[in-house]
């Protein structure tokens, strides 16, 4: 079946609320406006204002108040319309969300997700644009993910729902739109493990969220000029798991890694410090990657499309570990 980004994630929205009477959906316009990106559209009116609740913008007081419920038996979704506007939650999401379990032995546990649109290509400038999932993804305490495809759209949220700590769900902006086959493997959506997109023998792309289709983009170009890139789709940005891309590495001996982040202190840096510590004498090359250039993402749309990571982009870099560009 053929769906769109969107509507896999209102389904499983849906479904959620429909299944669990414990499951509520609190945020900024996500009742009467139906979402800023339309994923609740019709829920106020079919599952009442007890159960989708708009809330005043004030990302400290609906974020804590997500905790609380959570805490209480409740299990809320909690949605922040940008990832630049979970910034005023950091104190909830990271010094109470993050640590409960931890700080009580167990005793207590925060089954929250909240869900957050991330990354840029929109003109909606800087303070809309960010990509921030490794400020999370840096946090014991949180499990982080970043749906890319139809599949992952439809599954995560079940599978971050039945987890007993709080998960975040990083979903991009530019993928609603996005259409693609839902496949049964929805069904098996779990929070641990990456996933290969496609196979390949002359280099591993390792890509999440928005750089995972502009990643399969670039492996077609290059498929034209005779090099196999292999795609890795991180999903789960917290636990990383280093098994399936480290494994791709060491078949391809080369990688190339491509974050909308940008590049100093970037979740990049950090897949290429395990790949050097775990897989070093199996490179026949340095890793590189492809970031955002070092500048807040401008409104203007040939400067933002220059600033974020693009196929051309990753072409090059491939090109340039190959010794040929």
């Amino acid at each position: 079946m053929r769906i769109s980004y969107r509507e896999a994630m209102r389904t499983a929205l849906h479904d959620a609320l429909a299944s669990d009477p414990r499951v509520f959906l609190m945020g900024e316009d996500v009742g009467k406006y139906g979402g800023s990106y339309a994923v609740s559209k019709g829920f106020l009116a079919e599952f009442g204002p007890e159960r989708i609740r708009d809330t005043p913008l004030s990302e400290l007081a609906f974020v804590g108040a997500g905790v609380g419920a959570a805490l209480g038996g409740l299990r809320p979704i909690v949605e922040v319309m940008t990832v630049n506007f979970s910034l005023l939650a950091l104190d909830q999401i990271v010094n109470a969300a993050a640590l409960y379990r931890h700080m009580s032995a167990g005793q207590f546990h925060v089954p929250l997700v909240i869900r957050m649109a991330t990354g840029a290509g929109r003109q909606l400038a800087a303070q809309h644009s960010h990509s921030l999932e490794n400020w999370y993804a840096h946090v014991p305490g949180l499990t982080v993910v970043a749906p890319a495809t139809i599949d992952d759209a439809r599954g995560m949220l079940a599978a971050a729902l039945a987890d007993p700590d709080p998960v975040i769900v990083f979903e991009h902006a530019l993928l609603y739109n996005s259409e693609g086959e839902l496949s049964d493997a929805w069904r098996a959506c779990d929070l641990t493990s990456a996933q290969i997109l496609r196979q390949g023998r002359d280099v591993t792309l390792i890509a999440w969220g928005g750089t995972v289709a502009k990643s399969l983009e670039a492996a077609a170009a290059l498929a034209a000029e005779g090099i196999d890139a292999e795609v890795v789709d991180l999903r789960v940005l917290r636990p990383l798991d280093d098994a399936t891309y480290i494994a791709s590495v060491r078949r391809t001996r080369r990688a190339v890694v491509v974050d909308e982040g940008w590049r100093s202190g970037s979740l990049a840096a950090e897949v290429m410090a395990r790949i050097m510590e775990q897989a070093l004498y199996d490179l026949d090359a340095p890793v590189a990657r492809v970031c955002s250039e070092e500048v807040p993402i401008p409104y203007a749309k040939h400067l933002e499309d220059a600033a974020l990571p693009q196929p051309a982009k990753v072409v090059a870099a491939v090109r340039r570990l190959l010794g040929k560009g």
